[in-house]
């Protein structure tokens, strides 16, 4: 499987409101203008709260941090921003993982591509799935972690359908 291109900051002239503009154009027809289905259930989005216009989500799968309001756009995201929508619409390809976790009181499906390169989550809710977040995984504990958790589910559970 074969990911788009990233989504380089350099190629908008290294000015950050027409970088942001092209990363949000990429959410938008990924996820709002055609409207992704997971394993037949439909994708909604975590629309509040909303900064400078825009959905938590797309927020979500370009920065980071624990306070919506103060999350920290991280340019390694803001790359990939094309990445998420074909990793959920291939989720059957040998090259992605997919298992569940719980966090919190939620289930997450989580979709690892490669390597342990990206991973991508996946909210269940009642009757429908939110995209979460995505990002690149840059540590090598991380990886092993997210191996472990992965192993372990697929001992214990049957395929995702």
């Amino acid at each position: 499987m074969i990911l788009p291109d990233l989504t380089l900051f350099q190629s908008y002239g290294g000015e950050w409101q027409r970088y942001l503009d092209a990363l949000y154009s990429h959410f938008t027809n990924d996820f709002i203008v055609s409207k992704p289905v997971f394993k037949g259930q439909r994708l909604g989005l975590k629309r509040y709260p909303l900064y400078k216009n825009k959905e938590a989500t797309f927020w979500h799968l370009i920065s980071k941090g624990q306070v919506e309001e103060d999350r920290t756009p991280e340019i390694r995201r803001c790359e990939r921003i094309k990445w998420p929508r074909p990793i959920i619409d291939n989720s059957d390809n040998e090259h992605i993982k997919i298992w569940e976790n719980k966090r919190g009181n939620e289930i997450r499906i989580c979709l690892c591509y490669g390597d342990w390169e990206y991973l991508v989550i996946l909210a269940k809710r009642n009757g429908y799935i939110l995209p979460w977040t995505a990002y690149p995984i840059e540590y090598g504990y991380k990886k092993i972690k997210l191996e472990k958790e992965h192993l372990a589910y697929k001992k214990l559970n049957p395929p995702i359908e």
